[in-house]
């Protein structure tokens, strides 16, 4: 009798972890659990956790709620200015509803990426490639929205879209180096243009003020004058203006009757003669022969 009602608990335990075990599943906490009961979908959502079936009636699937990254692969596509380019991306998605993803599409994943191909070749067939090559966040945009809008049916959820290269021929290259040395060259010469007209405009607002104040003149002569001195050169070349001995004249004070006679000699010049040409002095090195003239 004892043996008997032992090999019955016995019967029992096994038939009871037997049951545990085809009606016991465990739900990972970035996973959702959708229950089929004879074939049909209970609307109820397992949570991360343990999760009760009932054996033989239900069938647990579970569905992966983390971002999936797919790679896009590259496509060979044909910009609007018909210009060949090799173009790759990639998506960033994840799961909003399970019920749909399971219900709704035998492969998500696989749908959505046949959607991204011919999506990545439709905006690229609308694009110019100046738009495709500096101006890809908005192309990233509308690549979003084209693929979210299918993908949104289906319980999927589109959270990025990045174009990832553009690859462009050779020959390409080449065309778009010389453009923009060209570009380039350009804006160097305008600048350069700028540069001389803002210069000129200077110069003549420093000669107005010369013509103004002589006195201007002269203390540039002689700024010239020392510039040229601290360069160590062997000769120098100084031109002295009439206007100077005059002011020097005027400035130095003279005996009564009695004149520097060049100076007189200059100042009595009639009017209608001209005056004598701007002396120059000369200032050779200590091995030069010339010391003066």
């Amino acid at each position: 009798m004892t043996t008997i009602v032992i090999s019955a608990l016995i019967a029992v335990l096994v038939l009871g972890a037997i049951w545990l075990r085809a009606s016991v599943r465990i739900v990972k906490q970035f996973e959702r659990g959708v229950v089929f009961r004879f074939g049909q979908v209970r609307a109820e959502i397992r949570s991360p956790g343990l999760a009760l079936i009932m054996p033989v009636a239900d069938r647990l699937q579970k569905v992966n709620m983390q971002v999936i990254t797919m790679p896009v692969p590259a496509q060979d596509a044909i910009t609007r200015d018909n210009v060949t380019v090799h173009v790759d991306a990639v998506i960033y998605f994840r799961v909003i509803d399970p019920v749909r993803v399971v219900v709704g599409v035998q492969d998500y994943e696989s749908a959505i990426r046949q959607v991204a191909l011919a999506s990545l070749r439709s905006i690229i067939g609308k694009s110019d490639l100046d738009d495709l090559l500096s101006n890809r966040e908005r192309l990233n945009q509308g690549l979003e929205l084209m693929i979210d809008s299918p993908a949104v049916g289906w319980g999927v959820h589109i959270d990025r879209v990045e174009i990832k290269d553009v690859v462009l021929p050779e020959s390409m290259k080449r065309s778009m180096s010389r453009q923009a040395e060209a570009e380039r060259e350009r804006r160097s010469r305008i600048i350069t243009a700028e540069g001389e007209l803002q210069a000129s405009k200077k110069l003549a607002q420093a000669a107005e003020t010369m013509a103004t104040h002589p006195a201007a003149l002269q203390l540039r002569l002689l700024q010239t004058v020392v510039e040229v001195a601290a360069e160590k050169n062997s000769t120098l070349v100084l031109p002295f203006p009439v206007e100077l001995l005059r002011f020097l004249e005027r400035a130095a004070p003279s005996e009564p009757g009695r004149a520097t006679p060049a100076l007189s000699e200059g100042l009595s010049t009639p009017a209608d003669q001209h005056l004598p040409e701007t002396p120059i002095l000369s200032r050779t090195a200590p091995n030069g022969a010339e010391t003066g003239r």
